[in-house]
């Protein structure tokens, strides 16, 4: 299986700017995320950047770079322009891995590219892990997942859903994530995705949604018109990404720990 890995970076970042180009054991962060999903032999990867300045340090990286527009209003649009550049064909299988995400897997990349291409009439792929915290489950920058019995998306949202009406009014807070059935925990939304270039070329003109406005979601889209979201779930929580400062500094401690500079 071979598909295309496509890494958005913006300079402008609202917690923090120049978050691509912050130093992550002697690299920028973003060339620190292409490395790692450059693990996988078989995936072309791309940072598609609107800022010179990030596009030169890539290139630097010996790695492919795609200079964007810089009004795209999602990073889903910046990947729909870079795979209409890039010429990929409408079947192509694009994955979106985010530019702060420097210990994500490269297995779990693969899996959710792989759960695309054995679900045919699904538009998108993405991942979710069973949370183990209530605090947050409550916490709406944590985006939960509703699954149905097939594995597809039925929504996600910053709520606490699907909501235990019993257990919450019942049960000790230690207790109330027990009351959720094994078969369906409450699920953690990872920021994964995997689409058919096809769908990406279709995205920009879909309306927004009004789901989309309200929770700030813009994979709400994709369900809101009627494309089907498969999710692969993972046993473990993926790697934290990095939004804050204080993120930045225990990245940098992580990556210490885990590779040694």
């Amino acid at each position: 299986m071979s598909f295309t890995i496509i890494i958005p970076a913006r300079f402008a970042s609202t917690r923090l700017p120049g978050k691509p180009l912050a130093d992550l054991g002697g690299a920028p962060m973003v060339v620190r995320v292409a490395q790692q999903a450059a693990r996988i032999r078989s995936a072309r990867v791309i940072v598609a950047t609107d800022d010179v300045r990030i596009a030169e340090v890539v290139s630097d990286a010996k790695i492919e770079t795609l200079i964007t527009r810089s009004d795209h209003p999602t990073g889903t649009d910046r990947i729909s322009e870079a795979v209409d550049a890039l010429g990929l064909s409408d079947h192509s299988i694009v994955v979106n891995v985010q530019g702060d995400e420097p210990f994500l897997s490269p297995t779990l990349i693969e899996r959710v590219a792989e759960k695309l291409v054995l679900h045919e009439d699904a538009a998108m792929a993405t991942a979710c892990h069973p949370l183990r915290s209530l605090a947050e489950a409550r916490n709406p920058n944590v985006v939960k997942a509703v699954l149905d019995h097939f594995g597809y998306a039925l929504y996600f949202s910053r709520a606490l859903v699907p909501f235990a009406r019993d257990a919450m009014a019942s049960l000790p807070e230690e207790a109330i994530l027990s009351a959720y059935p094994t078969e369906h925990p409450l699920y953690r939304h990872y920021g994964l995705y995997a689409y058919r270039a096809s769908f990406l070329r279709l995205f920009p003109t879909l309306s927004v949604a009004p789901i989309e406005a309200i929770e700030k979601l813009e994979q709400l889209r994709a369900l809101w018109h009627g494309y089907r979201i498969v999710v692969e779930v993972s046993d473990e929580a993926p790697a934290p990404g990095i939004d804050t400062e204080e993120d930045l500094v225990a990245a940098r401690q992580l990556w210490a720990q885990t590779y040694g500079a």
